[in-house]
């Protein structure tokens, strides 16, 4: 029945399209997840009244941030092509994706992070200051064990993205479901082919919500 509705589908091209996507997706939510809590943590420490209070660097890393979350996805593929083409080697292929995707996002999930943050009832803080404990462990027993509900829905909400950026990056040669979709779908007219990708995408999407829902409700302690 598939092969009526789907003629010009070629399973295994689909196959290999979709753990391209799969590869991309999980290697810039890692990637993503590390930097952009450091950027959050930065900026939420080097912030007015907190432990690093620093207002240069808190400006730096907020212009550095507010930059990069601001400029298009498509046009931030392009703007990097030298430095991808100098640290891949190449600006075609999955992995020629990958800068651009983490660049992309991390700025974005680092404001997340710093909202996370904020949400944190300051009297816990306060109470391991007086306890005497260090940065290092108000960041990892305090600040990150409390702010994890919000770390995981704002990386859910990232990966997301993350799956549509993939799609974008297809279209100029990355690989993926995005590439099939444009090169042996639209360009050839075979509309079957586009449903199908599109069809896969919505999956991984709904299973990226599903699991990072339930992550969210495991760890929500309130």
């Amino acid at each position: 029945m598939l092969n009526q509705w789907f003629p010009n589908v070629d399973g295994e091209k689909m196959w290999e399209a979709t753990i391209e996507t799969l590869y991309m997706t999980g290697i810039s939510v890692l990637v993503t997840f590390i930097l952009g809590t450091v950027l959050g943590l930065l900026l939420f420490l080097t912030s007015k009244d907190n432990i690093w209070e620093n207002k240069i660097v808190y400006t730096i890393v907020a212009a550095f941030v507010n930059v990069f979350r601001s400029i298009p996805f498509i046009i931030l593929i392009v703007l990097l092509i030298p430095f991808t083409k100098a640290l891949v080697g190449s600006i075609i292929g999955e992995n020629a994706a990958l800068p651009a995707l983490i660049i992309g996002a991390a700025p974005f999930y680092a404001r997340m992070v710093e909202i996370g943050l904020r949400e944190i009832d300051k009297g816990v803080i306060e109470a391991a200051k007086a306890m005497g404990a260090k940065t290092s462990t108000i960041i990892f027993k305090v600040l990150l064990p409390e702010s994890m509900p919000a770390l995981i829905s704002g990386i859910t909400v990232t990966a997301i993205a993350l799956v549509g950026y993939t799609a974008m990056a297809g279209v100029i040669g990355a690989g993926g479901l995005g590439n099939l979709a444009y090169l042996d779908g639209f360009q050839r007219s075979r509309n079957d082919v586009t449903i199908m990708a599109t069809i896969i995408i919505l999956i991984i999407v709904f299973a990226i919500q599903f699991i990072g829902d339930r992550f969210t409700t495991k760890l929500d302690k309130r």
